[in-house]
């Protein structure tokens, strides 16, 4: 029998998103960034909006309620991890964790339990926060061998059965250079998956964060997607907005920015950085965020943000130099 195989004979497969083009279906992506930045919180928001078939962030409406496995290994389960999750609207009855309690061994990467669990529950959603926590003892993370074992024994599981797997890790603390190797032990586990995203703050307003996607071997890599922390709203996604588009000079400096309307027309310059915006769903956005209507329009008016009907549907379309049609 031949050893060898030509690619004529192979094939062509289609990949299958969770979210294009930010988390594939069937393979793992890694989520990091640096303690407290969000990352848990926006991938709880995630998972909730999967358990209910509400919408990705981007605003893109999800088919139907999914199944997600969320294991974390740094919060209690009761008294942190489910109050999040209901504060994020999720069906707490179509997201599980692996319980670890009693004389069981520590559960890792490898471990059994992870594709025993996937497979009855029919999960299309693994989360494990942080990776780190799931490796062993023995340096694994910096071993290149052993932290490539580990990721193939995972990622062959996501294979298997169509699992999206998303695995969130602290940024170390090296300086310079590309964000790509700030992330965990060996690039091993960076090589393994197939898109990494990474979360960072706002310089000017350290509520608002975004998910930048550094690499994507499987599509271009998408725009960056913006959140807000905050302690008056809480969580609530913006959208996207491109970063490539967005500079210190672009976002405005005045010694008043600290008031409502400077928040408001920095928010409103984030969400068309990367394209036009249904007015309704800017609207709507910003009422979730607590801005009135009122506040919103005056704010698109002084930016010169420009509307316009596109097959019965209005748009927003930042302007600056134009003045601005009412609906």
């Amino acid at each position: 029998m031949n050893p060898y195989q030509f690619y004529s004979a192979v094939d062509r497969q289609q990949i299958d998103w969770l979210w294009y083009p930010y988390i594939p279906y069937g393979k793992i992506t890694l989520l990091q960034g640096d303690p407290g930045d969000g990352k848990s919180t926006c991938m709880i928001n995630l998972a909730a909006s999967l358990s209910v078939g509400g919408k990705l962030p981007d605003g893109t409406q999800i088919p139907q309620a999914q199944t997600v496995i969320y294991q974390c290994a740094e919060d209690n389960v009761g008294d942190t991890v489910k109050p999040r999750m209901e504060q994020a609207g999720a069906d707490c009855g179509r997201i599980a964790f692996i319980s670890t309690t009693g004389e069981e061994a520590p559960l890792r990467l490898s471990d059994s339990r992870f594709e025993e669990s996937i497979r009855l529950l029919g999960a299309r959603l693994l989360i494990i926060d942080p990776v780190q926590a799931f490796f062993s003892e023995s340096g694994e993370m910096q071993s290149a061998v052993k932290a490539r074992t580990a990721m193939g024994a995972m990622a062959n599981i996501a294979e298997k059965y169509n699992c999206a797997v998303v695995l969130i890790g602290h940024l170390n603390k090296m300086s310079g250079g590309k964000n790509l190797y700030r992330g965990l032990g060996s690039i091993d586990i960076t090589a393994i998956a197939r898109s990494v995203l990474m979360v960072t703050r706002d310089k000017q307003m350290p509520d608002i964060r975004y998910i930048s996607q550094i690499k994507s071997s499987l599509a271009p890599e998408g725009e960056s997607v913006a959140f807000i922390m905050d302690a008056d709203v809480g969580f609530q996604w913006i959208g996207r907005c491109s970063l490539r588009n967005v500079s210190d000079e672009m976002l405005l400096t005045e010694p008043e920015r600290k008031t409502k309307i400077w928040r408001v027309k920095n928010i409103l310059r984030l969400m068309m950085t990367a394209e036009d915006v249904p007015s309704n769903e800017v609207i709507e956005t910003m009422g979730r965020l607590n801005f009135s209507e009122r506040t919103v329009r005056r704010a698109a008016k002084d930016l010169g943000i420009k509307a316009y009907r596109k097959r019965y549907v209005w748009y927003w379309k930042l302007e600056p130099e134009s003045g601005n049609d009412d609906e």
